[in-house]
């Protein structure tokens, strides 16, 4: 069965609540990991794991973890790059899926903003997250949550 792992210390607060909401109604195992203390997300089929402090090590727990058909949710796309060698697919909080189709573009256009940025170019930040992209991201979980059989 498929496991919906979640880069839990930059999730928003809505997006965790809809994927509780799918584990409650839908029976979904989801997989919390952060390195900072992890409040509030339970549920039968919810679990939390706490990794040291340190760039990437949630990164690197969930990659160890993650095995083929599974999802991450997240919005680092280096992160994405290595869920989608394994495999695995991501679903960005905003909504976006990333597979072995797109994944490669992305990070050259984030690689491109990154290099732009340390050049002094302000490359602007992401809209608010609003009701909007909050449906958009139901939408592409609820379909990844059909054709996977929950």
């Amino acid at each position: 069965m498929a496991t919906i792992w979640i880069d839990a210390d930059a999730t928003p607060r809505p997006v965790k609540e809809i994927l509780i909401k799918a584990a409650q109604k839908r029976g979904v195992p989801l997989h919390f990991v952060a390195n900072q203390p992890l409040y509030g997300l339970n549920g039968p089929t919810v679990q939390t794991t706490r990794v040291d402090a340190g760039a990437d090590r949630a990164d690197d727990y969930i990659v160890e973890q993650c095995t083929p058909g599974d999802l991450v949710i997240s919005a680092d796309v280096p992160l994405a790059a290595r869920v989608v060698e394994l495999g695995g697919t991501i679903l960005q909080p905003r909504g976006r899926v990333l597979d072995e189709e797109n994944v490669h573009e992305q990070l050259s256009l984030r690689d491109l903003s990154e290099s732009l940025r340390s050049g002094g170019i302000e490359t602007g930040g992401p809209p608010p997250f609003d009701q909007k992209v909050k449906q958009r991201f139901a939408n592409a979980l609820d379909r990844w949550l059909t054709m996977n059989g929950f």
